[in-house]
């Protein structure tokens, strides 16, 4: 039966000119894997903790040479990829997530610009950015790289593929049945990444220039930096691939986590765990860590794996509804390819390496004074003796960017604030204070504003 489906779902691709044979082929190979339905449960009685070889605690790594020069040459190994395939829309923006104002009047892509610069000035090195988009994001982000053409640091830009909705009545593609515009496509998740590399031509153009590593982020994690003893570590132990991990807060129990499994380091994501166990995946006590989506991997084993067709990661089936038809998109992540690298690892990395701005209320934190802005490199203020972030929730009210900067005539002091939850049309006045734990509710229809200077403690 299957053959079949695939049989049709192939005449049907080649009469779709939009996309690229790789892409077409690609496709077809996710979606016969999805038909065999290849995926295998996990055992759950075999899962062990990773020891701390596998996954690598931080402190111990050692210090990343001293010498300017040593350090030059271990950067020009590097290249940085940011993953720039979303939209804003979540946040009520148009156009690509990463050109979000963030702090100071500087967006995503600007931080990302000016830490690459200083390093390559610092150290006289080359560290080039990519940009991977989707079709999406592709046309503005083309036209927000030109503002840094000045800059010392090289920009490429290239697109992840582009797959067609399939339609789960019959497996047929959306855009053969007439859905021409941009909705009858999606982009297949970052675990596209490698394949996208290769194809785009970028994959082998670095690999002539000598860069041996490439640090994958998302563009929304404003602590995915550069971190020299991280390459360090990878470059002098031959690890092809590193995923940093950070603790987790009951804010994470969804985030997938690093497991030993037959011998392989792997990733478990919720979607893999069988009913009877979520609940103790979720629980910190035995999975302690979850993946950032920080990433480090070698160049030459991504080349080799992906001309291998060996990268089979597990499927993300993503069911959407376009104009009342049900359809699917088969996605895949970049994490879950860690069990297809040799010597691969994670490293146990502080929770500073992980702040991702998701929401307005993430917003509100990078803003206020918990942060400062030093060489594009937002840095936690030390005043505040809490190591975690309060937990902010706001109401519909402040979903929207403009609308959430419109609430506020600055953003307060949240230094000593432990938790702040808002309902209703509430209207910050300047200079503000909040501490501990402060809730704020304005009555259904009324608006309230909070003056000028008010210190809210406990209220």
């Amino acid at each position: 039966m299957a053959d079949v489906k695939i049989a049709k779902l192939q005449t049907a691709l080649a009469a779709l000119d939009q996309i690229s044979e790789n892409e077409k082929s690609g496709f077809v190979s996710l979606v016969s894997r999805h038909l065999s339905g290849e995926a295998e449960q996990i055992e759950w009685s075999k899962i062990q903790t990773p020891t701390d070889e596998v996954v690598v605690p931080y402190d111990t790594l050692a210090s990343p040479p001293e010498d300017i020069e040593a350090t030059k040459t271990l950067l020009n190994k590097l290249a940085v990829l940011k993953l720039n395939g979303g939209l804003g829309t979540t946040m009520g923006c148009t156009g690509p997530k990463s050109v979000i104002e963030v702090r100071n009047g500087f967006t995503f892509l600007d931080l990302i610009v000016i830490q690459i610069e200083s390093l390559n000035k610092k150290y006289g090195c080359d560290v080039p950015l990519l940009l991977m988009n989707s079709f999406n994001t592709h046309d503005d982000t083309l036209k927000i790289v030109e503002k840094y053409a000045n800059s010392n640091i090289k920009i490429h830009t290239f697109n992840q593929s582009q797959y067609p909705r399939l339609v789960v009545e019959d497996f047929m593609p959306l855009p053969s049945k007439g859905q021409s515009g941009k909705d009858g496509w999606y982009p297949p998740g970052h675990g596209d990444v490698f394949p996208s590399l290769m194809n785009s031509g970028k994959l082998d153009a670095l690999l002539s220039q000598g860069k041996e590593y490439i640090f994958v982020a998302n563009s929304d994690n404003l602590g995915a930096i550069v971190d020299l003893k991280i390459l360090n570590h990878l470059i002098h132990n031959h690890n092809e691939y590193c995923m940093e991990v950070t603790p987790k807060t009951l804010a994470d129990v969804k985030g997938g986590t690093l497991i030993s499994y037959k011998g392989r380091v792997q990733l478990l994501e919720i979607a893999q765990v069988p009913d009877a166990h979520v609940s103790e995946f979720k629980s910190i006590e035995k999975f302690k860590i979850f993946n950032t989506n920080n990433l480090w991997v070698s160049l030459k084993a991504i080349k080799r794996l992906v001309e291998a067709n060996a990268l089979k990661m597990e499927i993300i089936p993503n069911p959407k509804e376009v104009d009342g038809m049900k359809v699917l998109q088969l996605e895949t992540a970049a994490g879950a390819a860690i069990r297809f690298f040799d010597h691969a690892i994670g490293i146990n990395v502080p929770r500073s390496r992980f702040l991702p701005v998701k929401a307005t209320s993430d917003l509100l934190l990078v803003q206020s004074d918990l942060y400062t802005l030093v060489d594009g490199f937002v840095i936690r203020n030390k005043a505040r003796t809490n190591l975690a972030n309060p937990s902010i929730e706001l109401g519909p009210e402040f979903k929207k960017v403009a609308s959430f900067l419109g609430h506020f005539k600055s953003i307060p002091s949240i230094v000593e604030l432990d938790s702040l939850k808002v309902s209703g049309d509430v209207w910050f006045g300047a200079g503000i204070v909040l501490k501990g734990n402060v809730s704020i509710t304005a009555k259904s229809g009324a608006k309230l504003e909070i003056p000028d200077g008010a210190v809210l403690e406990n209220k």
